[in-house]
């Protein structure tokens, strides 16, 4: 028996074209294979415009050659007919599933086939094309189609819009509506997105809702929802709130672009009194509220939401929930809750996910656990992003492997280009690592960012050689990098150079540092508080004395201190002489037995010296 592959690329779906009769392939292939190869074959010569005789006779030429070759005629040819326009190929998906994995190539030759016969092509081609996806050429079908419909711009409105360039989308509307085809709810769903994705301006959106009116589909639940969406993505809520209130059928989705909006406008109080008013709750709701606290800044309002979605019954926590709450344990020290977190993660199969990952690895440094987060960085492997790498490099920097870091370093610039963060993290390996040359190392490193990199510097670089420079005591040449720096220096940057004043003593820096910060923060008593201590080491109790008034006059006075302490699964905040814990009476009298145990040590300890 003789098998003919039509497409010698398409290995999945192969056509495979029986010449002789089907009685004398039941040697080597089951039934059930030839009558389902058999099926195929039937289906795609239907689909061509070939008669069923076609495929009965065995004797008869193939259903279709390879169509690479140009000079090879279409069966019907021979026969002295062509394949009827009036049988285009069928959307059904028993048809469509002959092309599901069909090389682009294949793609074009069939087109060029059909176009030399006639065939109407065209909607089944532009709808593959697009889901490659190779939007030009789509784009280039279209221009060739006499009376396009609606949902040949839809497609290419709609491939525009999820792959850009999004303006384009705004041309073929405009071509559409020049060529007489009307709009539907489809197509403003798409040109919503589109808008969104531009940073469209408000003007402009609200002219597209009114032309969304005028069509009449105002009443579209899923054209409104995307009204909605659009307006909360370019930060007109009263808009996307006036569209939602006018809404007579809201559905999940609805509500859920409405919060999210709230949330990503930073009106979490919004966010929240809507997603307490929603009658049904899915787990995009939930994750929009714990990503929204968590981006924030509002880390304990996160942290609570997880663990109240955790007692739910009704939504189950996915990899997203997960990857939007880890922050908020690692900025709050919630070591315990993190590691329940990766133990969830870990039954559920979210680790693939890198996006857990980062967000595992950044947790575990922040809360002091290196050795997890090497661990997790060497999980992750070959996955490995840039922010894999920054977050390693971070990590390792800031708990004083300097050395580890700076190797982590040179080995990820050999595997990938890096970015402005990672120059961040190698600097600060420089200024936290320790031992000898980290200077010069420093230097050479932002050196390199322009010259090997081309990296312009930022303020956060200069910011960080500024700190590396003023710990290693060269305030002299700290003063001088700033001067030079192109851009104005912030808070950050004086306030380093006037920390390493404080440490090394020097009055005359210390003022012109501390000068500069009472402009940029003059609210601010700690600059006050450390130009103070700088005057007393010196003995210039004169300019003590002076702060204290000129701190007093503005009214200015030193926050209480503060410190987080995790017991199971809640973070509690303390400040100094604080009583507001309900255990309050037992955790002082536990601190005075700690205090009464650590004088007598210190008691016997002179002692021993005194008598040893």
């Amino acid at each position: 028996m003789k098998l003919q592959f039509i497409f010698p690329t398409f290995k999945n779906n192969a056509i495979l074209l029986l010449k002789p009769s089907l009685k004398e392939a039941q040697s080597n292939i089951t039934r059930h294979k030839v009558n389902s190869i058999a099926t195929q074959a039937n289906q795609l010569a239907n689909g061509l415009g070939f008669g069923p005789e076609t495929v009965k006779n065995d004797n008869a030429l193939p259903l279709l050659l390879p169509l690479s070759s140009p000079c090879r005629r279409h069966p019907c040819e021979a026969t002295g007919r062509r394949p009827s326009i009036a049988t285009p190929i069928p959307l059904q998906p028993t048809s469509g599933k002959l092309f599901d994995q069909m090389p682009e190539r294949d793609l074009k030759q069939i087109h060029g086939h059909t176009l030399r016969n006639g065939i109407d092509f065209t909607k089944f081609l532009i709808t593959k094309l697009l889901e490659i996806p190779n939007i030009p050429y789509a784009h280039k079908v279209l221009d060739l189609i006499p009376q396009p419909t609606v949902f040949h711009y839809n497609k290419l409105i709609q491939a525009f819009s999820k792959h850009g360039p999004c303006d384009k989308c705004f041309v073929l509307y405009t071509q559409m509506r020049l060529n007489g085809c009307s709009p539907n709810h489809h197509s403003f769903t798409s040109l919503f997105a589109a808008s969104a994705t531009l940073n469209m301006p408000p003007s402009q959106a609200q002219f597209l809702h009114t032309h969304l009116v005028k069509s009449g589909y105002e009443s579209d639940l899923y054209a409104s929802t995307a009204l909605v969406d659009m307006y909360a993505k370019l930060g007109c809520l009263p808009y996307a709130r006036q569209v939602f209130d006018k809404m007579k059928i809201r559905d999940v989705p609805t509500w859920n672009s409405m919060i999210a909006g709230y949330a990503r406008n930073g009106d979490m109080e919004g966010a929240s009194k809507l997603f307490d008013e929603m009658p049904i709750k899915n787990v995009v709701s939930w994750t929009t509220m714990i990503s929204g606290y968590s981006q924030n800044g509002n880390y304990r309002s996160c942290l609570k939401l997880f663990l109240e979605m955790e007692k739910n019954n009704f939504v189950i926590p996915n990899e997203v929930t997960v990857a939007s709450a880890l922050p908020a344990c690692a900025n709050l020290g919630a070591l315990e809750v993190g590691e329940r977190m990766e133990r969830y993660a870990r039954a559920h199969g979210y680790l693939k996910n890198l996006f857990v990952c980062n967000a595992l690895l950044e947790m575990y440094f922040k809360c002091g656990r290196v050795d997890k987060g090497m661990e997790i960085f060497e999980e992750i492997g070959e996955r490995r992003n840039l922010c894999s790498w920054n977050t390693m490099l971070m990590g390792l920097a800031v708990h004083g492997k300097g050395n580890e870091a700076l190797v982590l370093f040179h080995q990820m610039i050999g595997v990938m280009p890096p970015d402005d963060v990672t120059f961040v993290g190698a600097i600060l390996a420089c200024t936290h690592g320790g031992g000898g040359g980290m200077v010069e190392k420093g230097c050479e490193i932002f050196k390199s960012m322009e010259e090997k990199f081309s990296i312009i510097p930022k303020l956060e670089h200069y910011g960080c050689m500024v700190d590396l420079l003023g710990r290693a005591g060269e305030l002299t040449e700290a003063y001088n990098l700033i001067k030079s720096m192109p851009m104005k220096a912030d808070s950050v940057v004086w306030g380093s150079l006037l920390g390493a004043c404080s440490f090394y003593k020097n009055v005359e820096l210390g003022e012109i540092a501390a000068g500069h910060l009472y402009k940029l923060e003059p609210w601010n008593p700690g600059n006050y508080v450390i130009l103070s201590n700088i005057y007393a080491n010196a003995g210039r109790w004169d300019g003590v004395a002076k702060l204290r008034k000129m701190m007093k006059g503005c009214s200015i006075t030193k926050a209480a201190g503060y410190s987080f302490i995790q017991q199971g699964s809640q973070v509690y905040k303390f400040i100094v002489e604080d009583r507001s814990h309900p255990r309050c009476d037992e955790i002082y009298w536990m601190l005075n037995q700690v205090s009464s145990k650590m004088k007598k040590q210190d008691e016997d300890a002179t002692i021993f010296e005194c008598f040893g």
